[in-house]
């Protein structure tokens, strides 16, 4: 039995209870009040509320197609993947930190044959009472069981700061798990609205091509009977090939737009998403869009999160580093048993043990320490000027986003008017033509004014669903109550069950909390 500590060495576990951890306390930086108050571009507007902004904001689109694809985004997208990766190398960083906080111990178990020569026993065979004549040495076996154990009193705390930094580290790592969820929902959500943008936009082109094709049919019917001229009929068909024109381009765009969101699902392009394929109307939010206060952005917001945490951890280092300045005290202990035949293991006569302090101390050379607080003192400053640079960009990117939507809004609801206005011309120039009140040109001048009218606004619509992403990107939600995510890497997680995604075979992981 290992007797009890006596002495200056049992103080030394109470010592490291009392003790402080060198370095600075984290304090959370101050965001300014102002920062934190209603937003300056939403207070105008009839179509924002100051209510919080909903867990899965892509619902208020109320399109089931939208609401599939992200979902399928978050379980397969590959940035998010490496995030997760992330995240789970964070936590195991900051698991071998704690591991800091218990002793390190080794078993040990040896068996060896030895020989031992009688020269080395400094004896002569023969002599009297010593080794017999004709024996050149003894063979013997011998049998050792050990347990050795180490403990590091962490009188200056070097031990957990280094924890405090991996666990500043492993929160930072889960801010930017959430922060990739925001920017592949928005990157989802842009690349469906602009799929079915595109596609009305290109049946705007097509109807327009079809209504001024039966001017072009008009034109040349009267150029048979005499009453119009060769100039009228080529000037139709101008008009014709013009709207033709823009329908390859704008399908084009469409599959771009399809062959993004495939990735951005998981999936290899020839694989397009049957539903977005098919979809020509953009989806809109119609309702008033609840965008909260600068604090709940703040609140809400991964990257501003993110900054917080990596400061935190930065700040901690500077105790990691200080107590490089001071002396490290570690308590040893080992416990042995020896013997020359295996039943002698465990008995009194073959045990022993010994216990007592290592104190080391890189003394008086101290420059190399001095040198790394230097260096952890500056990527905090770093750390922290990045944080007020996210807050900023957080605040700045949001009224910007609600500028832009505003703005958005006032040009669809312009556009609409003039589209309807533009209809309307059109289609009386097109009796008072038939009537013989109104000459060729100006009926193909009004047609011409509803085909530009009717592509602007097919564009706007498409602007005012961006504009809508962008603001819900800048706002930062999203990222809550995000499903599991399927890792693709083959045999990553040994035992799960795998699930056929395309042409890739990929074990189901746990989510990340």
């Amino acid at each position: 039995m290992i007797r009890r500590l006596r002495g200056p060495l049992a103080t030394l576990p109470a010592l490291a209870l009392a003790a402080c951890a060198v370095g600075p306390n984290y304090k959370p930086p101050v965001v300014q009040p102002d920062a934190k108050q209603p937003f300056v571009e939403g207070q105008a507007s009839t179509m924002l509320s100051g209510q919080p902004l909903p867990d899965k904001w892509w619902e208020m689109f109320q399109d089931p197609a939208l609401d599939r694809l992200i979902q399928d985004a978050f379980a397969y997208n590959t940035d998010i993947r490496v995030a997760d990766a992330n995240l789970r190398q964070a936590r195991g960083v900051l698991l071998q930190q704690r591991a800091g906080l218990f002793p390190t111990t080794t078993v040990s178990g040896q068996y060896s044959r030895n020989r031992t020569g009688v020269d080395s026993l400094g004896a002569q065979p023969g002599a009297a009472g010593a080794i017999p004549a004709g024996v050149d040495g003894f063979d013997y076996n011998l049998f050792q069981a050990g347990f050795d154990a180490s403990y590091e009193v962490d009188i200056f705390g070097r031990v957990r700061r280094s924890i405090e930094a991996a666990k500043g580290d492993e929160q930072a790592a889960r801010a930017q798990l959430d922060a990739a969820r925001i920017t592949i929902a928005a990157s989802v959500a842009q690349a469906y609205a602009d799929a079915c943008g595109y596609a009305a936009q290109a049946d705007v082109a097509r109807d327009t091509a079809r209504l001024q094709g039966d001017t072009l049919k008009l034109t040349q019917r009267l150029l048979d009977a005499g009453r119009g001229t060769r100039r009228d009929v080529d000037q139709a068909a101008v008009t014709v090939e013009q709207a033709n024109a823009q329908v390859p381009q704008l399908e084009a765009e469409r599959r771009a737009q399809l062959y993004a969101l495939a990735a951005l699902t998981g999936r290899p392009p020839a694989e397009i998403d049957g539903e977005a394929q098919a979809c020509h109307i953009v989806p809109k939010v119609k309702t008033v869009i609840p965008v909260g206060d600068g604090a709940t952005l703040l609140a809400r917001r991964p990257d501003v999160r993110a900054a917080e945490r990596t400061l935190a951890a930065d700040t901690a280092r500077i105790g990691v580093a200080t107590a490089a300045l001071f002396p490290s005290v570690s308590l040893l202990g080992s416990v042995n048993s020896t013997g020359t035949k295996g039943s002698q293991l465990g008995t009194a006569k073959s045990f022993g043990f010994s216990v007592g302090p290592l104190i080391q101390w890189n003394f008086p050379n101290i420059l190399a320490a001095k040198a790394q607080i230097k260096q952890a003192r500056a990527g905090t400053d770093a750390s922290l000027a990045t944080f007020q640079g996210t807050v900023l960009t957080a605040l700045k990117e949001t009224e910007s986003a609600l500028a832009r939507y505003a703005a958005a809004l006032d040009q669809n609801a312009a556009l609409g008017r003039a589209a309807d206005a533009a209809d309307d011309a059109a289609k009386l120039s097109r009796i008072r033509f038939d009537s013989g009140r109104d000459n060729f040109l100006n009926l193909l001048v009004s047609e011409q004014d509803r085909a530009s009218a009717r592509s602007a606004l097919a564009q706007s619509d498409q602007a005012v669903a961006d504009a809508q992403v962008s603001l819900f990107k800048a706002l930062g939600g999203g990222w809550e109550n995000a499903p599991p995510i399927a890792n693709a890497a083959p045999g990553a997680v040994s035992g799960n069950p795998s699930v056929q995604r395309g042409s890739f075979a990929v074990p189901v992981s746990q989510k990340s909390n």
